[in-house]
């Protein structure tokens, strides 16, 4: 970190008031009261915030947290459960009152909402993720806030994303949002854990690669993620060109106005496609391609397609289109690509140069593996 990351900021933040449009995220704790019931008085901030931000000319997506802790109270839920039926249960009752409550407080201002439940699936395959595009898309168009949470009432251990953090990064990338801004019940990045008495507060993050702090304790016992998975949804944005800022969500008005608030993790990758950033960061790998080391120079350094010749060993049942793990001969992912052949077909030509398989197979095969435009190569991290 530079001295500028640990001093105060000059002047409004334009990664906020110059983006067109923004994701803003709240967790479950920045909603709800000491009983875990939601909370008008902190729901009419946020709804007010982000109203203003409209009049302002901007775009708005939500995605919240908190159906869950929702649905606890009617439910008479001392506590937030812990096996899968119930926590589908209070989601349900929950996700129903928490767009109600949403509803009415925007309509204050004119503005209509509409819900989008999103599972894994419909982000990792690739058809889905073009029709969420389009429901997102013309919600926009039509001037409606879209209110975006995990379909908890569906979603199983296995296939969850875990948090909203993530989430609210990979919604960020679909909508092709400027900004994401994700609101905590922490105000700030601390260089050690708030409660530390050496905790100090990090206002700009210029490069994660080289954050060190420890995040290893987890945030309040109402929510799903911490500090971990704020970094981690950070990663994701700033490495693909969208900047975070990271802020108490009792600051939502001052963040959004682009004052000096909490901590701005600055973009350090370009903007890409939508489809590689589905590829990189949504996609479920249908197999493994083990390349030899040229192949990985290839790829890394040369930005070359990937050819048979470069292929080792096939692993997996895939079939054309469907995305692979690109990886090394010691089982490093180097990058992750939409696979031209299908599995089966792979398996006889590895190895093989592109001209030996057009002179016995013919014309079909003078093509790549994966094409450059097909795959994403995983950062290399710095070296210190």
């Amino acid at each position: 970190m530079t001295e500028e990351s640990t001093s105060a900021m000059v002047g409004p933040r334009t990664e906020i008031t110059g983006a067109r449009r923004l994701v803003v995220k709240v967790g479950s704790s920045s909603l709800t009261d000491a009983s875990g019931a939601l909370d008008m008085m902190r729901l009419e901030v946020l709804v007010d915030a982000l109203a203003a931000a409209r009049r302002r000319g901007q775009d708005v997506v939500l995605v919240s947290s908190g159906a869950m802790a929702s649905g606890m109270g009617p439910l008479r839920m001392k506590q937030r459960p812990r096996d899968l039926a119930s926590k589908q249960a209070a989601a349900s009752v929950g996700q129903s009152l928490l767009v109600g409550r949403y509803s009415s407080l925007f309509a204050r201002h004119d503005i209509t909402v509409g819900q989008v439940l999103l599972t894994v699936e419909d982000v990792a395959r690739q058809d889905h993720y073009r029709n969420a595009l389009r429901t997102f898309t013309r919600l926009l168009e039509l001037g409606v806030v879209p209110v975006v949470n995990e379909n908890d009432t569906v979603a199983t251990h296995e296939i969850k994303f875990g948090d909203n953090d993530r989430l609210a990064a990979l919604v960020a990338h679909l909508v092709g949002a400027d900004a994401l801004v994700l609101l905590s019940d922490v105000d700030s990045l601390y260089t050690a854990h708030p409660s530390s008495p050496d905790a100090q507060p990090i206002a700009v993050v210029d490069d994660m690669d080289d954050l060190d702090v420890d995040t290893s304790r987890r945030g309040a016992a109402i929510g799903t993620g911490g500090m971990e998975t704020k970094l981690q949804a950070a990663r994701i944005a700033t490495a693909s060109g969208i900047p975070v800022v990271l802020a108490a969500a009792t600051s939502v008005g001052a963040a959004l106005a682009g004052e000096s608030v909490g901590t701005l993790f600055r973009a350090t990758g370009k903007r890409r496609a939508r489809k590689l950033m589905w590829l990189a960061y949504a996609s479920i790998a249908q197999g493994e391609l083990v390349l030899d080391a040229g192949a990985v120079k290839a790829l890394t350094e040369r930005k070359a397609s990937l050819l048979a010749a470069g292929i080792t060993a096939v692993r997996g049942i895939f079939v054309a289109g469907d995305p692979v793990r690109l990886v090394s001969e010691h089982g490093k992912e180097i990058a992750r690509g939409l696979v031209g052949y299908d599995a089966s077909e792979l398996t006889g030509i590895i190895g093989r140069s592109t001209p030996d398989l057009v002179a016995e197979f013919g014309a079909p095969f003078d093509r790549e593996v994966v094409h450059r435009d097909d795959l994403i190569v995983r950062p290399r991290k710095k070296k210190p």
